[in-house]
């Protein structure tokens, strides 16, 4: 029976979301159950496909990642997949008409991963951040307004500076594991070897200002939405705010994190804002 294994796909998406990312899954939930599984489903496949290129060293990433290209083809066109990640993708993207470009170019971001280490100018930066998490933020944010394509070009530019907020702070505080551990090097005319406090300001300073327009965005999501995309915001900004405080040369030697205390009381302040209508 197709419905079951439609469950079953979705149970799986749910469950990478919830082992990849706590902090993330924990806002998931702070959305309307009515999108909150789609969600789930697009983490879902944005992680597999991250994945590919930053974890399976042992084995041919390009072949894996042409044949998770393939399959996914496949699952988008055929509307199935045996891939219970995929399966569940396609029935989002099918459902809220989720445009190919926007997949097309995710997928151009990740395959620059198994052979660029290097981003030496602002263009090749802003190509590879538009693939890797702006266009995330366009497929969650096609998710909240379900289709109303009126609503989406009004907070089409807000969800893509908070995507780009996201993976920003994402580079930053992985900054020791990507450059060591991947040998990559994403903020165009760093050296993160000697990654120094002013160089360190400009990349925050840059931060601050996508999560200053994207702020404007969340205030306008539907009431579906705006909770669970204020709580992931407020995370990362306070997470921002402890890679501010934290010494350049800490941050190249170590990962900085929000304790599960911090996170808690985060949460609680985000829920008590939301019922007063303070965002």
């Amino acid at each position: 029976m197709k419905l079951l294994f439609d469950q079953v796909s979705n149970e799986c998406s749910i469950k990478v979301t919830e082992k990849y990312s706590t902090s993330f899954s924990s806002a998931v939930k702070m959305l309307s159950p009515s999108i909150r599984q789609d969600i789930y489903n697009i983490y879902g496949f944005v992680r597999f496909a991250d994945e590919i290129v930053d974890s399976f060293h042992e084995y041919d990433k390009a072949f894996l990642f042409d044949r998770f290209q393939k399959d996914l083809n496949f699952a988008l066109d055929q509307k199935i997949s045996l891939n219970p990640i995929l399966n569940s993708f396609q029935h989002t993207v099918n459902k809220y008409n989720i445009p190919k470009k926007l997949i097309t170019a995710f997928m151009k971001s990740m395959r620059m991963d198994l052979f660029k280490s290097e981003y030496k100018t602002a263009d090749e930066y802003n190509e590879y951040i538009y693939g890797s998490a702006d266009v995330v933020g366009l497929m969650c944010l096609q998710v909240f307004v379900k289709g109303d394509t009126e609503k989406y070009n009004e907070l089409k530019d807000s969800a893509m500076r908070l995507g780009s907020a996201f993976q920003k702070v994402n580079f930053l505080r992985d900054l020791k594991a990507d450059f060591e551990q991947l040998n990559r090097t994403y903020f165009p005319n760093t050296d993160l070897s000697q990654l120094d406090e002013k160089s360190k300001q400009e990349i925050i300073e840059d931060i601050e200002n996508d999560f200053e327009a994207a702020y404007i965005g969340i205030k306008n999501l539907p009431i579906e939405a705006r909770f669970g995309v204020y709580t992931a915001y407020k995370y990362y900004k306070k997470l921002l705010i402890k890679l501010k405080n934290t010494p350049s040369k800490e941050i190249k030697n170590t990962r900085i994190r929000v304790s599960d205390y911090q996170k808690a009381r985060l949460f609680a302040q985000c829920y008590f804002s939301y019922k007063l209508n303070l965002l």
